[in-house]
């Protein structure tokens, strides 16, 4: 009987979103009990890999978040390639409305976050820290809906999550990149003519991609780029198709047997390594610091306005019309969720500051930011799906 519920348990669609909660919780719990010192152990374990002269040595944070994090990326790559090549995103009518809202959606957040930073030039790198969505919660809130959620409503908040995705990744490498070693780079690039070639002979086998990979991910790794983003890359080279067995996919196989490993196991940890808020000692100046506040008001305000000002601006010009079975009330609860950044904000968040400063810590504001818009997003979106089975339910009787 056990069994059957666990198994019940991780069929529900909004059981990662679950699991990822709950591990955020325990870390704040653990970091804030006498428990602290052993959670501080856990994450600045020294953990070492040594080959010869060559080593990469670093703590259990950081390989969490260079390393399991990778697969991660990798796994939103080949998402990314599924769905531009034969999913949601490969006609192009059906991506302007999602594209332009994921826009808005990391535009004004960005704003409102250096509004509230504008005196404090130290502070303005912390900017893309509420420009993210965190597809897993945004999802798991959804699907607490049940099947009242149309559609249209589901694929229209996935799209908005992908090309958010995008952005993040652009914004990593761009915005986030230390001092470069061109030789390390160089290493980096040599894979590609590598990975290349084994796509366009068709090799199916996942083993050579991943040998060229971790490779190329040691070279990224002492790159001074963000090492995750060879994740992305190596996805780009997994066929999706096998030419000599149409019928076998080996990107979406690869990808089927990664999301729960990915869900269940890398996720939470990344969660229970980065939540560990600990508010010993806290005061109103460190919870009201402008950078929390302004990641929190970024979430929860500037992601609400760009989405809905951008579909409405697309509406408004004639570019694309609204999706079937939506409306503008549902769009608005869709924009709300988009205000839950937690995985990919913590991850930039980390990237901005490294974690706590004396004068604040980044992650108040992006767990307050996301808790108020995930609530606010389900109480819309819950309203708003009554409103339309009782308007459809009296469209029935008076037709009838």
């Amino acid at each position: 009987m056990a069994i059957q519920r666990i198994r019940a348990f991780f069929n529900l669609e909004a059981s990662g979103g679950i699991v990822l909660a709950l591990a955020a919780i325990a870390a704040m719990i653990i970091a804030n009990t006498p428990l602290s010192t052993w959670y501080e152990s856990f994450i600045h374990a020294p953990v070492a890999i040594q080959i010869g002269s060559f080593a990469i040595a670093k703590d259990a944070h950081h390989w969490i978040n260079d390393g399991l994090m990778a697969v991660f990326f990798f796994l939103v790559g080949l998402e990314l390639k599924r769905e531009v090549l034969i999913g949601e995103l490969s006609n192009v009518k059906q991506i302007i409305l999602p594209a332009g809202a994921a826009l808005g959606g990391m535009i004004m957040p960005a704003i409102v976050y250096l509004l509230f930073n504008y005196n404090e030039p130290e502070f303005w790198k912390g900017w893309a820290i509420p420009a993210a969505t965190d597809i897993a919660f945004a999802l798991g809130i959804l699907s607490l809906l049940g099947n009242r959620v149309p559609n249209s409503l589901k694929v229209f908040l996935v799209s908005i999550a992908i090309f958010d995705d995008i952005g993040a990744i652009l914004i990593i490498a761009l915005f986030y990149t230390s001092d470069l070693s061109l030789g390390s780079l160089a290493v980096a690039a040599l894979c590609l003519p590598f990975l290349y070639l084994l796509n366009r002979r068709n090799v199916t086998s996942i083993t050579p991609y991943i040998l060229i990979g971790v490779i190329m991910w040691i070279a990224v790794l002492k790159s001074g780029i963000h090492a995750t983003l060879a994740g992305v890359v190596l996805a780009l080279f997994i066929p999706l198709f096998d030419r000599t067995d149409p019928e076998h996919s080996p990107l979406e196989e690869l990808e089927h047997d990664l999301q729960n490993t990915v869900s269940y196991g890398i996720l939470p940890l990344f969660a229970f390594a980065n939540a560990g808020i600990s508010l010993k000692g806290a005061g109103f100046a460190e919870l009201f610091h402008s950078v929390p506040l302004g990641i929190a008001a970024g979430l929860f305000i500037g992601k609400q306005m760009g989405v809905m000002l951008m579909c409405w601006l697309i509406f408004k010009l004639g570019i694309s019309t609204m999706p079937k079975g939506m409306t503008f009330k549902q769009i608005y609860g869709a924009a709300l969720l988009c205000g839950v950044g937690f995985t990919m904000s913590l991850f930039i968040g980390g990237l901005a500051f490294g974690g706590a400063t004396p004068l604040f810590d980044e992650r108040l504001g992006i767990i307050m930011g996301s808790i108020v818009s995930g609530i606010a997003g389900y109480l819309m979106l819950k309203a708003t799906l009554k409103d339309e089975v009782s308007n459809t339910s009296v469209d029935l009787t008076h037709h009838s």
